[in-house]
């Protein structure tokens, strides 16, 4: 994780004449927008050093120490922030990224298969995992600790309670071919 960058924010909008940006939070850690924290735009290399934040509403307004007119920050609308990310040992435990739970197995507590995660998402207050390739085909799985049973993606495993996800038995696919809607030719007698 040295030297990997990670989405934090997105610039939503502009405030005021002196620099400042409205900026939707993608973080757990609001430390990341704290004055003298260091932020990048998307795929850039040139830091962008917080002067000033204040809260705004669900999200926070910010003024970097670089930019300092309305018109210096005016092509930063609609633009992702990253950060530095914080190396995985050093996360809280329990705590993972996005990325590390991307092809992570899940099984249900009786040992059937569901698949991989495919995708995550944040609904509300927590994260739904997309779960395919399995026997059920795609489910999203809440990561709630009502469904999840085990969140362990470093150890390879992700274990879900089937009756909190209201599964119920699986069916037996019909097997797949071709099918004809003709009855076949009497047998001729000889």
């Amino acid at each position: 994780m040295a030297g990997q960058r990670l989405v934090v924010g997105r610039v939503r909008g502009l405030h005021g004449l002196l620099g400042a940006v409205r900026v939707e939070i993608l973080s757990d850690a609001p430390q990341r927008f704290a004055p003298g924290s260091v932020l990048y735009l998307e795929g850039e290399g040139r830091p962008l050093t917080v002067a000033w934040q204040q809260a705004d509403g669900p999200g926070v307004l910010l003024r970097f120490a670089e930019l300092r007119s309305r018109a210096a920050v005016e092509s930063l609308r609609e633009r992702y922030l990253e950060a530095e990310a914080i190396p995985s040992a050093e996360l809280e435990p329990g705590t993972f990224y996005w990325h590390e739970l991307l092809g992570t197995p899940v099984r249900t507590t009786g040992d059937e298969v569901l698949g991989e995660v495919r995708d995550v998402f944040r609904a509300g207050g927590a994260e739904v995992l997309v779960v395919g390739g399995g026997p059920r085909g795609e489910l999203y799985v809440p990561t709630v600790r009502g469904v999840v049973v085990e969140l362990a993606p470093r150890e390879g495993r992700i274990v879900v309670d089937p009756e909190a996800l209201d599964l119920g038995p699986q069916r037996a696919r019909r097997p797949r071919g071709r099918r004809s809607s003709r009855q076949a030719p009497p047998a001729s007698e000889s």
